[in-house]
Formats: C-alpha cells, sequence, structure tokens
C-alpha cells in the first residue's frame, strides 16, 4: 500500500518518517518536504473559505510519475503524508481516509503518553507497528 510515510510537526520538521525500499529514502524525504508547499496551499485556500470549520483530509496533494502523495493535518496543525506507488490502482480515496484515520487515532495515543514531549521525534513502538501494517498491508 503506502510507500512512505511521515508525520510533520507544526513547525515543518519531521517527528517521523518512514520508507519501504530504505535505499530511496532520500527521495522520499524530498518527496514529503515539497508536498509541505501544496498543504500550506490546500490549508491557506480552504480556511480562507470556510473558517474553523474544514476537512482535515487534504485528498491528492500531486501525483509524479512514480508515486501519489496524500496529505492530512491535524487541528493542531500537525501534518500526515502518505506516499504511495501509482501502479496501485485498486486504491480508493475512501481506503486512503481510512488510513489517515488509523494514523491519526496512533499519533494521539503517543501524544497522550505522559512520558513522551510534544514535539520530540516519534519513537513509539506500537505507532511504529501500525506505520508497518500499513505499509505491509496488501490491496
Amino acid at each position: 500500500m503506502a510507500v512512505c510515510i511521515a508525520v510533520i510537526a507544526k513547525e515543518n520538521y519531521p517527528l517521523y518518517i518512514r520508507s519501504v525500499p530504505t535505499q530511496n529514502e532520500l527521495k522520499f524525504h524530498y518527496t514529503v518536504h515539497t508536498s509541505l508547499d501544496v498543504v500550506e496551499e490546500k490549508i491557506s485556500a480552504v480556511g480562507k473559505s470556510l473558517g474553523d470549520q474544514r476537512e482535515l483530509y487534504l485528498g491528492l496533494l500531486y501525483p509524479t510519475e512514480d508515486y501519489k502523495v496524500y496529505g492530512y493535518v491535524t487541528n493542531s496543525k500537525v501534518k500526515f503524508v502518505i506516499v504511495v506507488d501509482s501502479s496501485n490502482t485498486s486504491l480508493r480515496d475512501n481506503e486512503i481516509r481510512s488510513m489517515f484515520r488509523k494514523l491519526h487515532n496512533s499519533f494521539t495515543d503517543v501524544m497522550c503518553n505522559p512520558f513522551h514531549n510534544p514535539g520530540d521525534p516519534i519513537q513509539s513502538k506500537a505507532f511504529d507497528g501500525i506505520v508497518s501494517g500499513m505499509m505491509t498491508q496488501t490491496g
């Protein structure tokens, strides 16, 4: 399913980035960081038109030749980015939404941990397990 999953802090530094083919890790870091511009554009456009009642799921940020990049923003402005292989045509929009919901729930669990300092990189084994499950899941 997903080839890269990233959690980006409000101040646009990575809290968590994981990619499946580890030899392409730098490429995915670049892809995630270039998608932040599109995320900021969508947030500002939606913010102007709807006020505070906005959709957390941003949808397809941009497609490339090999990948599709999807975005999601929490109420606290933490951004989730999921990069999916373009060859996976069976993946529907509602499946991407459910992946983001699962990721958001797991992120909330990490933030509720009294031993985790908000803003620190995520090092939770439970969160890592959820992400691994989303990456190895087959349609």
